[in-house]
């Protein structure tokens, strides 16, 4: 959904469900305590963020 760019609206849904994903992998991390995949999915999550900031929330210029 992401590398289609098929228009904004498409692309900051495909960033949110990598939201989803990041909290998935997150919460697994913390269940297993593998710290090092915890912190890679944790600036995931912010770059994820800044991707639906981006696309879905931010008004076109």
């Amino acid at each position: 959904m992401v590398s289609l760019d098929s228009g904004r609206r498409v692309t900051g849904w495909g960033m949110a469900l990598f939201v989803t994903s990041s909290i998935a992998w997150i919460s697994g991390a913390v269940l297993s305590g593998d710290h090092p995949l915890g912190a890679q999915n944790a600036v995931l999550l912010g770059v994820n963020s800044f991707g639906v900031y981006r696309y879905l929330i931010r008004r076109r210029d």
